[in-house]
């Protein structure tokens, strides 16, 4: 077992955490300074003499966590079995209205973070692969106590009577999946990952285009430093006979994709489906496809159900070859081909849902069953309840993953 987590990470066990940590938030050093420059300048030069007008929300979350690791699996990485962990986010979210059809959105956030953790419990959490500039400070950094904070949003939307254009660090909102998105290439949330909210700010520049009847076009450029190396994709979505499709393409870590999404009714029930196809730049006999097809229904008022399937061609079939690394850095969010979600939440008060979920891999028999109660406490604040059991043999996907037990509590502002 030893041997082949040497061979896997080209360091030895005891040390595969802090590699995994310092190859995670490894990105460039740009200065700051410039974004920031940039929008200042955008904002103010036609605004200095005029009155600002603003909107402010937010909100704070405190996420304590009880996580019970596997036995083999904390000897290799040298952590304790039981561990527990507190997680607290503070996030505000001002949006400053500027001249006509113009504004202005940050979103900053601060974490304070305890934990001895097993890694794979909270993957590529505040780091972003599309982020060009680093807008991240860690305030501290030892023992077992992380400070941080960074800005995940900050971009200028200028209106059009034809639609819009955005700059800067911004989400880009795409796929139908509730739980997996192939065509969401920019900024995919681990569904494992219980811990986060929003998807990582993407740095980039987008247009969309809006012909009317539910038909736009979206273009999205993300430089990553060098031109070959950038990012560019589209977007043209449209809707016939009350489905709505999408057909999307473009040039993404160096390789070629299209796909499309679509979704609607199929009797009272909501269908929808996805899929890319990724191929080398060089070789377009070196690709994979990833498809996801789901199915929910609101059975009454109180109950709504989901189910959903995934193949994910760009993972392996066998356990031994799974990209480990990959998964904990954020490049991949599953490591094999097959994946079966199936959902259900009732509410059991007005005040009280309860949901129960179970994500499978099909191919290595491992997964993971969520069980989560969230109370409405008041109509800005919620109080949550859940537990994560991990299963699987050993080496399995899931196998790697912690069963959590956690309480979260969130006040809105």
């Amino acid at each position: 077992m030893r041997k082949f987590y040497y061979n896997l990470f080209n360091v030895n066990p005891p040390d595969f955490y802090r590699y995994a940590r310092k190859q995670s938030t490894h990105r460039w050093s740009h200065s700051a300074g410039l974004f920031l420059l940039i929008f200042v300048i955008l904002s103010f030069s036609r605004t200095a003499f005029a009155q600002l007008n603003y909107s402010f929300s937010g909100y704070v979350v405190d996420l304590p966590v009880y996580s019970i690791s596997n036995k083999e699996l904390s000897n290799l990485l040298s952590i304790d079995q039981n561990q527990f962990l507190n997680l607290t986010r503070l996030r505000l979210r001002p949006e400053i209205y500027l001249w006509g059809g113009a504004r202005m959105n940050i979103e900053y956030e601060a974490d304070l973070l305890y934990s001895r953790q097993n890694p794979f419990l909270f993957i590529n959490q505040t780091s972003s692969r599309r982020q060009i500039v680093n807008m991240k400070w860690d305030l501290i950094n030892k023992d077992n106590i992380d400070v941080s904070h960074y800005i995940d949003r900050l971009y200028l939307r200028q209106g059009f009577g034809w639609g819009n254009i955005i700059v800067g660090r911004q989400r880009i909102a795409w796929g139908v999946g509730r739980v997996w998105s192939p065509t969401d290439l920019f900024n995919p949330i681990n569904p494992a990952y219980f811990g986060k909210i929003e998807k990582d700010g993407v740095d980039a520049a987008s247009a969309t285009y809006s012909f009317g009847n539910f038909t736009d076009l979206n273009v999205v450029y993300n430089p990553q430093g060098k031109l070959k190396t950038s990012n560019a994709a589209f977007r043209f979505r449209t809707n016939f006979d009350k489905y709505d499709f999408a057909v999307v393409g473009g040039y993404f870590d160096q390789r070629v994709f299209a796909g499309g999404d679509f979704a609607g009714n199929l009797f009272e029930a909501g269908i929808r489906g996805e899929g890319i196809i990724s191929m080398d730049k060089n070789n377009f006999n070196n690709n994979f496809i990833r498809l996801v097809f789901g199915l929910d229904n609101q059975f009454t008022s109180k109950l709504y159900a989901l189910l959903e399937y995934q193949f994910n061609g760009q993972g392996s079939a066998d356990k031994l070859k799974y990209d480990i690394l990959g998964l904990y850095n954020g490049n991949i969010i599953n490591l094999s081909r097959n994946y079966l979600v199936v959902s259900g939440s009732y509410q059991i008060t007005p005040l009280f849902t309860a949901t129960v979920s179970d994500n499978e891999n099909l191919n290595d028999g491992s997964g993971y069953l969520n069980i989560i109660g969230v109370y409405s406490l008041s109509d800005n604040a919620t109080l949550t309840i859940g537990g994560l059991k991990s299963y699987g043999a050993t080496l399995s996907e899931y196998w790697y993953y912690p069963s959590s037990y956690y309480l979260e509590g969130q006040l809105f502002f």
